[in-house]
């Protein structure tokens, strides 16, 4: 009897979880960070994979004795032995739950080390990058092109193939950029310069988000990242730069008001927009001697402070 049901409650919590796993996989098509669609993302979906694998070799061992030591030690009924424990230790077990655990820090340190490092380089050396400057604000995202001299709202195109260095920053309170499938998230902070590189290596149009909480509009604060080839890209900013209207200083005052917006394409803004946007809000550059657009982003402090 009492193997009749524990093996039918085995088998409801087997098709309950199955089920589980039928409900998420329902919410999308895929898992996003599983489906990189760029070096950057790759590299990072690998040391998701290594980090896993080692955690598998210290978790399933204790679960496993964990089950072991339950069944094999129960107090069985009728048993009135006296509880009599011996303590003693084990050179051994303490190498070994020592031991272990230490060559897994130190292989998923060096790894991550490694593969840390090597994101702040271009994901490829024979393509010349662009350069994408990324504002958030409450609740929207602003685009510009310092190369093209163009700005979109709550979109963004990039060549498919092409290295894009993002430079980000937040004329609101602190956000998160995230674009899944092209690679990890980094954050936009108020006075600072942050830097992402990405790639997509086809065309597609990719989910973004920002992924820290900022107030109740935070849910739809999403954008789109289109991948195109360099050719359909170079048409596309040329059209914008001939049709869309400019973003003026005083619509900028408009848009980085608290509230939502639709889509925005703009064929100019102001030069020192971004550069200003992190003057105004502390000064702060990421790195000394980074440039852009011709203007020194080295390490300085507001005159105001």
């Amino acid at each position: 009897m009492s193997k009749r049901f524990s093996s039918g409650r085995l088998w409801r919590v087997a098709v309950l979880a199955a089920g589980l796993l039928v409900f998420l996989s329902g919410c999308d098509r895929r898992y996003l960070i599983f489906n990189p669609s760029g070096p950057v993302a790759e590299k990072e979906l690998h040391l998701i994979i290594l980090s896993a694998v080692l955690c598998a070799v210290v978790v399933i061992p204790v679960l496993g004795l964990l089950i072991f030591i339950i069944y094999r030690y129960r107090d069985k009924p009728g048993n009135k032995a006296p509880y009599t424990p011996e303590w003693n230790d084990s050179k051994i077990l303490e190498i070994v739950w020592w031991g272990v655990p230490i060559i897994i820090i130190g292989i998923l340190g060096v790894y991550t080390a490694k593969t840390t490092y090597s994101l702040v380089r271009p994901p490829v050396e024979d393509v010349k990058p662009i350069t994408i400057q990324v504002t958030s604000l409450d609740w929207k995202w602003l685009f510009q092109y310092p190369d093209q001299k163009i700005a979109t709202v709550n979109y963004v195109e990039i060549p498919a193939g092409v290295p894009v260095q993002f430079h980000l920053t937040s004329d609101q309170m602190m956000n998160s950029f995230w674009v899944p499938e092209l690679g990890g998230q980094e954050y936009t902070m108020p006075g600072m310069a942050m830097r992402l590189w990405l790639q997509a290596d086809q065309p597609g149009t990719y989910y973004g988000s920002g992924a820290n909480f900022t107030g109740k509009g935070f849910a739809h604060m999403k954008f789109k990242v289109v991948a195109k080839p360099q050719a359909r890209f170079n048409h596309w900013a040329k059209q914008v730069k001939k049709t869309a209207p400019a973003l003026t200083e005083a619509k900028y005052q408009q848009l980085a008001q608290k509230g939502l917006a639709e889509k925005q394409t703009y064929s100019s803004y102001p030069e020192k927009l971004f550069l200003d946007t992190i003057d105004r809000n502390g000064g702060k550059y990421m790195k000394p001697g980074m440039k852009h657009g011709g203007h020194d982003m080295s390490m300085m402090d507001n005159d105001n402070e």
